[in-house]
């Protein structure tokens, strides 16, 4: 059957190899793909060293959020159409998955107010 292995051994040998772990405290990680993003909330992340590469580890439940990109003319005409700061416009597209129309319609109820 299988034997218990020995953490210290281990650490022992890799050190011998030399190879390096450093457990991380991380809070989130985040994978930025071309439209999508995924995301690890309270991951298990362990640095890894081996011959001068480093490497991570990373382990734990992914979650995947989609992203809309918007070009620059997308921004260009929402600010045209409602009046709103270059800054404004990227904002609101981002909190609306660049929904140009949503946008549009936010940004017209917020200069209305």
């Amino acid at each position: 059957m299988f034997t218990k292995i020995n953490q210290a051994q281990v650490q022992k040998i890799m050190k011998r190899m030399g190879i390096s772990q450093t457990p991380l405290d991380a809070k989130r990680v985040i994978i930025e793909l071309e439209d999508s993003n995924i995301i690890i909330d309270e991951p298990s992340v362990t640095k890894i060293v081996m011959q001068g590469q480093e490497s991570f580890q990373i382990s734990g439940e992914t979650r995947e959020e989609t992203r809309q990109n918007f070009s620059d003319e997308d921004v260009k005409m929402v600010m045209e159409k409602t009046g709103a700061s270059e800054e404004k416009v990227r904002q609101v597209l981002k909190e609306n998955d660049g929904d140009i129309a949503d946008a549009i319609i936010k940004l017209k109820q917020n200069n209305a107010n």
